[in-house]
């Protein structure tokens, strides 16, 4: 669908007073007044001030789009979700490349676009079917869940997926309540924008014992709205997923992001956030692949905790393949909250174009006996590319006989393209094994040397080793079919350049 306005869409009523607005009217608040939202001139008192006005304005725009009838009928964990945020959001501001987290990721093209939030609940087009080798799919379109394009008849009895407002009143409610978030304190403001304007909230809930994994979850997560290139209407959707797998339970899920075909090559941000909640002796496997258009945004939190009390660990495993996206940034933190805890990170990024492809990753290790192994990847292979990575572990005093290792290696593959890489090791604990490395290079000649001396051309040998250097990470995807289909698109962008 086009972005063919340069005014944002307004609901047919007005908006509720939502927890945004009345945090900053609220009584007794100073005199003093100035304007926040240059398009509807609202006035708040000057103690706003210390928020930063642009990021209200995006706020504003994010609560009008929800209508005042979808908004006073949001479920409890949606509306916990929105109270949480509003409050958190007055103390953030847009962050610039003077902060460190953003020092080599520009954000200057999503501030000077006209940011609009996708428009409400549309129908997928019957010509663009959403298809998924795995007979469980989750379609999730601007944000909402999508049931009439999703396959769920074919889940374990007691397995949930499909929107929290599905949810009846009863358990497994209230322990999607206590799982998801509330004030999640190493949150940055794309985390509580999206919380302000999710218009769903998607809900992946694995009750105790109960095993999902032949055949993955596949969350399809869909984007139909996009403005020209080179336009400033820039249409955004902000999709959230929860996934609650609890004790000895065991879930593979695939999490796709991708522009439905008309919108391919379009402009748009996504601003998504999932968050993963492990219980005792659970396991989940996620596989996330991100296939924006070239010249989307896509800004991504992933936040992961893992539950052990006093019998088995925990395991999560993530498989990251990023290939979209002008900019594409994945913010992933993991907190292990019990002894013998298994982690293990593998991603894959490739920056083709003028990309930014930019992990930052928190792994926080509090208890002891913790396992942690992160392999991060990346090919750039245009002038003008970039790879950014910042890996974090940090090694707490009781986290005694910690195993952790990390491992970053980047590919240039032309004049001029850029990494910037830091990985970062914080041990308080003194009996540990921690390791980490990182590696900047273009092919080897003696790599290509041999494969020339057995009569395999240059090109061919080249391409050969820079496909083996991301197979590497696709090739533990769990689940063959996107296995294969995920080698066919590296193939495919490698044999484009």
């Amino acid at each position: 669908m086009t972005c063919c306005s340069s005014s944002a869409p307004v609901a047919a009523s007005a908006p509720p007073p939502l927890p945004l607005r009345s945090l900053l009217l609220r009584p007794g608040a100073a005199s003093l007044i100035l304007p926040v939202s240059r398009a509807s001139r609202r006035l708040v008192p000057v103690r706003a001030a210390l928020s930063d006005p642009f990021v209200l304005e995006i706020a504003e725009k994010f609560e009008d789009s929800l209508s005042s009838a979808a908004a006073a009928a949001s479920p409890p964990p949606l509306q916990k979700l929105r109270d949480c945020s509003s409050q958190s959001l007055l103390s953030k501001r847009w962050p610039s490349n003077k902060d460190e987290p953003f020092r080599f990721t520009n954000l200057a093209f999503l501030k000077s676009s006209l940011l609009l939030p996708a428009s409400s609940p549309i129908a997928l087009p019957v010509e663009t079917p959403l298809d998924s080798p795995s007979p469980h799919l989750l379609a999730v379109v601007d944000g909402r869940v999508a049931p009439s394009v999703s396959r769920l008849d074919a889940l374990p009895t007691g397995v949930f997926v499909g929107s929290v407002s599905a949810i009846p009143p009863g358990p497994t409610l209230d322990r999607v309540v206590s799982a998801l978030t509330g004030g999640f304190t190493d949150g940055d403001l794309f985390w509580d924008l999206n919380g302000v304007g999710a218009p769903d909230l998607a809900v992946i809930f694995v009750p105790a014992g109960v095993r999902v994994v032949d055949e993955p979850i596949h969350v399809q997560l869909c984007y139909s709205e996009g403005g020209d290139v080179g336009s400033e209407c820039l249409p955004v959707s902000n999709p959230r997923v929860l996934v609650v797998a609890e004790k000895g339970a065991e879930v593979v899920i695939v999490e796709e992001h991708l522009g439905i075909e008309e919108n391919a090559e379009r402009c748009y941000w996504a601003n998504s956030v999932m968050e993963i909640s492990i219980g005792e002796g659970a396991k989940v496997v996620h596989s996330y692949l991100q296939k924006q258009s070239v010249n989307a945004a896509h800004i991504k939190w992933t936040s992961t905790r893992q539950f052990v009390y006093f019998e088995a660990s925990s395991i999560y495993e993530l498989i990251e393949v990023s290939t979209g996206g002008r900019l594409s940034r994945h913010n992933l933190h993991i907190q292990q909250l019990g002894p013998d805890t298994v982690s293990e990170l593998a991603a894959f990024h490739i920056s083709r174009n003028n990309q930014t492809q930019d992990l930052h990753s928190t792994l926080i290790l509090d208890h002891p006996r913790g396992y942690s192994r992160q392999l991060h990847k990346c090919i750039v292979s245009h002038s003008s590319g970039q790879a950014v990575f910042d890996g974090n572990i940090r090694v707490n005093r009781f986290a005694q006989q910690t195993d952790a290792g990390q491992l970053t290696r980047t590919l240039l593959l032309a004049p001029h393209a850029t990494a910037n890489v830091k990985p970062n090791l914080q041990i308080i604990a003194d009996d540990v094994k921690c390791s980490h490395g990182a590696a900047i290079s273009d092919l080897e000649e003696d790599q290509l040397f041999y494969f020339q001396a057995r009569g395999i051309d240059p090109k061919t040998a080249r391409d050969a080793l820079v496909f083996s250097f991301g197979a590497e990470v696709i090739s533990r995807i769990p689940f063959e079919p996107i296995k294969k289909s995920v080698s066919s698109q590296l193939k495919h962008l490698l044999s484009t350049q």
